[in-house]
């Protein structure tokens, strides 16, 4: 399951990096600014927390193969489907309907992980969402290759292409079994509801934000606010989503309990990275992105692991709603942040992520208590 659930992340991490990897394409055809570049982004996030959400019961009750299936459908129709004559709302929908594709892919993964390896399903998961940073650290790298000889729209079909063999992968897999297949529908909705998920919810909705937010406005960072070329804006990109490998990567070698003093010193150590290298205004734009994706890089999959420990018996719907909760924060942020970069520059807008960072650790000490407790 780890090695399914390792692929399928790989092919959402590329999916992530599409729109700001595409960015300069993407604003000559559709006319894009700052701020409607932030809401194609957020279009994207908004699918995938309808996603994450709206799956979470399906996977707490239903077979687990066809959903994929489903799941992997919904997510290559768009993406195959994409033209560089549409218009931005043709794409805004398209862009949607990928992101509730993969939003269900993930609740799913994350849910049959935790349930096959139990309380052990930390490091497992953190090693599974690790290939989302590794498909977002080379995917830039890719479609600017891609876009010297081809359209935009041939990463977006490529990536299409890649779900369609996950279906086909996906046939030879096994997915462990609902845990409410002849339970009330309403089961793992009461088990998850409860205020010990809110910490959760903020910290992903923070943690997705600030991660989504960094990706849209890396090249128009590098390129207006420090008069560097276009190319070192995506290589801040790669350069970001490397430390938040190595970041998960040294979480899975780590030989101490997964617990939340981790999402607490994550949370401060970003803040610091973010207020410190954008405020000095370092040119050395790809050091300042890939320090902070190491800091924070444990952030998404520990806390999914928690949830799914600190709810056993609903950890479907639970990991769905906080990664859902994630999904509404890249949905919001990167859009208020999109205006404020409009409006201030690109600089302030990404000092202004600091606050956030800030969020997740004070959501961690929240959870700690609780843990204590």
């Amino acid at each position: 399951m780890v090695g399914f659930g390792f692929a399928a992340f790989f092919v959402f991490g590329v999916a992530l990096v599409l729109i700001g990897a595409n960015q300069e394409a993407l604003r000559n055809d559709l006319g894009l600014d700052l701020t409607r570049s932030g809401l194609l982004v957020s279009g994207l996030a908004l699918g995938i927390g309808v996603g994450v959400v709206a799956s979470g019961p399906l996977v707490d009750r239903l077979p687990r193969r066809p959903l994929f299936l489903a799941s992997a459908l919904l997510a290559a129709v768009p993406l195959l489907g994409v033209d560089a004559r549409m218009g931005f709302g043709c794409v805004f929908v398209l862009v949607a309907l990928l992101g509730l594709g993969f939003g269900a892919q993930e609740t799913l993964i994350n849910a049959s992980i935790t349930e096959s390896f139990g309380a052990a399903a930390g490091r497992p998961l953190v090693l599974a969402h690790a290939a989302v940073t590794l498909g977002a650290m080379l995917a830039p790298l890719w479609i600017g290759w891609l876009a010297e000889w081809t359209s935009w729209t041939a990463s977006f079909r490529a990536t299409g292409v890649a779900q369609l063999a996950l279906m086909v992968v996906a046939l030879g897999v096994r997915f462990p079994a609902p845990r409410h297949a002849a339970s009330s529908g309403h089961a793992p909705l009461r088990a998850a509801l409860s205020l010990a998920l809110l910490p959760f919810l903020v910290a992903s909705f923070a943690y997705v934000g600030i991660e989504t937010t960094l990706t849209i406005l890396a090249v128009p960072y590098a390129s207006v606010a420090l008069g560097l070329d276009d190319a070192r804006g995506l290589a801040a990109i790669s350069a970001f989503w490397l430390g938040l490998l190595a970041g998960r990567l040294a979480v899975v070698l780590l030989r101490r309990p997964l617990d939340a003093r981790l999402l607490l010193g994550a949370g401060l150590a970003g803040a610091l990275v973010l207020g410190g290298g954008v405020g000095a205004a370092s040119r050395q734009v790809e050091l300042v992105f890939a320090v902070t994706g190491l800091s924070m890089g444990l952030v998404f999959p520990v806390m999914i692991a928690l949830t799914a420990e600190r709810f056993p018996q609903a950890r479907g719907t639970a990991t769905g709603l906080v990664a859902g909760a994630g999904a509404l924060g890249g949905f919001a942020v990167p859009w208020l942040h999109g205006a404020i970069g409009d409006r201030e520059g690109a600089a302030v807008a990404l000092a202004a992520l600091a606050p956030w960072a800030m969020g997740i650790a004070l959501a961690a000490w929240l959870v700690r208590r609780g843990e204590r407790r």
